[in-house]
């Protein structure tokens, strides 16, 4: 962007991370072109003040800024590599900032691909959950070049309440699987021993209550019955993944413990847990 220019967002996506910042997006200076395949979505965020596109292509020839919030890699690969992708229509000096989950292998052949095209890449992972991008609180974690992340700030205030720079592209993808690290071995941890208190006697609540007042307190120990635990294995799969592109690997004693814990860890155990009682045994209705 251009000093005084009026710089034009698009967003792809409108999930449940790319839609708040869509809206966000729309009700600030910015024009904000989005893309998604569910016609409802597009519909819905046009009441919002965001202009839906027919394709990829239209979304990145009209924007200078290009969010991506898509749920996988090969996601990610489509809709930034492919033939009527957003690099094929992108804006020469434009910026494509990838807000997915990703490995930095992806990203790394994204940005290889933009930089054929003049098209700056940057991995910006988010953290916060929906409830952060509901209320436009976002932490986003960036790899790439910092003075392109400086250019387009900007466009990450209406929707963001933090931004880091982690390093070369890439490293926002390590600094959002480190998150995760720590967040799936904190709810393993807690309704573990939220279990064992209650077998021996005491009641979730008033442990909880409990432990809120000591050094174990926390944001997940806080909001535990509010998350809904959906990409734990996605999270974990990228982490070991990770884990094997160094030598020697990395060994992730705790994620395996976690990996194998969140398997019966569900919004109604958790339920269940601090209401004192036991947990639906039907996993299709938690």
């Amino acid at each position: 962007m251009t000093e005084g220019a009026r710089a034009s967002v698009g967003v792809v996506g409108l999930g449940a991370m790319g839609r708040p910042a869509a809206e966000f997006l729309a009700a600030s200076e910015f024009d904000t072109f989005v893309y998604d395949l569910d016609a409802a979505a597009l519909e819905a965020i046009a009441e919002k003040g965001a202009t839906p596109t027919s394709s990829l292509k239209e979304l990145a020839e009209g924007s200078t800024v290009i969010f991506v919030f898509v749920p996988s890699d090969d996601d990610v690969r489509t809709v930034c590599l492919g033939e009527d992708g957003l690099l094929a229509g992108a804006q020469t000096g434009s910026v494509l900032a990838i807000c997915s989950s990703a490995l930095p292998e992806t990203c790394e052949a994204v940005a290889a691909q933009g930089a054929e095209r003049a098209v700056d890449v940057l991995d910006a992972a988010l953290t916060g959950g929906v409830r952060g991008a509901e209320a436009g609180e976002i932490n986003l974690l960036v790899g790439g070049d910092e003075s392109v992340l400086d250019r387009i700030r900007p466009t990450l205030d209406p929707w963001c309440g933090s931004v880091h720079h982690m390093g070369a592209l890439g490293t926002g993808q390590v600094g959002k699987t480190v998150n995760n690290l720590v967040h799936w071995a904190q709810i393993s941890a807690i309704h573990e021993a939220l279990q064992f208190g209650q077998r021996l006697g005491v009641a979730p609540t008033k442990l909880r209550e409990a432990l809120k007042d000591g050094p174990t307190d926390s944001r997940t120990l806080r909001e535990i019955e509010q998350m809904r635990f959906t990409w734990h294995k996605k999270d974990l799969a990228n982490a070991f993944a990770m884990a094997q592109t160094v030598e020697p690997p990395i060994e992730l004693p705790v994620a395996e413990t976690a990996r194998e814990a969140m398997l019966s860890i569900t919004v109604d155990s958790v339920a269940a847990l601090l209401a004192d009682r036991q947990p639906d045994p039907d996993p299709a209705r938690a």
